[in-house]
């Protein structure tokens, strides 16, 4: 088995705060400038609301969007193991489709970037993620679910699981 990527440490995103936060500061400080006004100080100032995380819509936003689903759902992996088993099950391929194994041939073919069978995605599908093993980042944290329920981790699964 050949590793395609040395990363050794996961790439980290960049803060995306500032804009609003600058705002709102800025019309603070002009609310509170202006002579003749009510002081903006007497009402408390609403605290600036962090906008949601943006994640690429490629294989590496995906790995980063699950790791932070598993982070809140305490399902342990690194972006190292679950990059390294989508690269051997799928190619990276979200919509890939196993149509020749035994569980294909059974009438439930693995699907997705780690190729899960549908009753293992049902069994380790995680509430707040699409109910499709078709969805990249859906299809992620149920399968890492999974391996760490029966293996520990993902990053302990070197070969088909």
């Amino acid at each position: 088995m050949s590793v395609l990527s040395t990363r050794t440490t996961r790439p980290r995103r960049r803060a995306r705060a500032g804009g609003l936060a600058a705002a709102g500061a800025l019309a603070v400080t002009l609310a509170l400038a202006v002579p003749g006004t009510a002081s903006a100080a007497s009402a408390p100032a609403a605290a600036p609301q962090a906008a949601p995380a943006a994640y690429a819509g490629t294989l590496n936003g995906w790995i980063i969007e699950a790791l932070d689903v598993m982070r809140l759902n305490s399902i342990p992996g690194t972006y190292e193991g679950l990059h390294r088993n989508i690269m051997r099950e799928s190619s990276g391929n979200p919509l890939a489709v196993n149509n020749w194994d035994i569980n294909a041939v059974n009438g439930t073919p693995s699907k997705g970037l780690l190729q899960v069978i549908d009753p293992t995605f049902r069994a380790y599908w995680v509430p707040g993620t699409p109910n499709d093993p078709f969805h990249p980042v859906a299809n992620i944290v149920a399968a890492a679910n999974y391996a760490a329920d029966r293996y520990g981790s993902i990053d302990n699964v070197f070969g088909p699981y």
